[in-house]
Formats: structure tokens, sequence, C-alpha cells
């Protein structure tokens, strides 16, 4: 599994002409799934990714996760970032929910949908979370 990470001021998506939602502060998440990716791959960056501390603190330091600054994601399926469509949607569908059950109001695409993104990127900060297969 691969996901591109962006830390956004504002994100919001229109899919197949058709607003799908937009989220503020928070993180705009490109994903993508592997041969060999499997829940206990996309649990991992889930927790990754909701825990990354990419967040300024009171002192300017990045000390901060998504959750501590109590932030929104959006989650994108991107088969481009593997170029591999095999495994897509059982994954994607999963990795959906698994940031659902911690992010209350969670923004998404839809998988093999055409999208349009928009966002302001914060910072920039933009960050690969990658999870190989074992």
């Amino acid at each position: 599994m691969r996901c591109i990470i962006q830390r956004v001021n504002r994100a919001s998506i229109v899919i197949n002409g058709k607003s799908g939602g937009q989220i503020g502060k928070g993180l705009l998440v490109l994903c993508a799934f592997s041969d060999g990716d499997d829940e206990k791959t996309v649990d991992y960056c889930v927790e990754k990714i909701a825990n990354l501390r990419i967040f300024e603190d009171e002192n300017g330091k990045l000390n901060l996760s998504v959750l501590d600054v109590k932030g929104n994601v959006m989650v994108v399926s991107n088969f481009t970032l593997y170029a591999d469509t095999r495994k897509g949607r059982r994954l994607y569908d999963l990795t959906v929910k698994k940031f659902s059950d911690i992010f209350e109001n969670l923004a998404t695409g839809e998988f093999g949908a055409d999208m349009q993104i928009s966002l302001e990127n914060d910072g920039p900060v933009t960050l690969i979370v990658e999870k190989e297969n074992e």
C-alpha cells in the first residue's frame, strides 16, 4: 500500500461532475494498493497516517497529529501510484471504513470515477507512507 499525504488548509472533490465533499484543515490522502496488501497493511497505514506528527504546536514544531488538531481527512483512491487495479476496490473500501472509524467527518473519492480535487496545500508538507508486502 502506498499513500501520498498532503497537509491542507482545505480540499474539495468533484466526482463525475457532482460535489463529493470537502474538508477544512487536515490531510488529503491519495492511496493505492498492490498484490499482497491486506487488512493488516491497511491497519498499519491508517494508524500511521492518523498519528503522523505533521502539524505545528504552539512553538512552531511539527509535534501534532491530525487527531491532535481535530483536523479532517479526505481519502482518495489513486491507483496510478502503482498503476495496478487488480485489488484496488476492495482495499480502498476497507481503508475508507478504517478511517471513518477514527474520523467522524470523513470525505472520500469514488474508486474508478472521474474526479477533480482542489486543495490548498499547507506548508507545503507532503509525505509518503508505504507498507511493503511481507
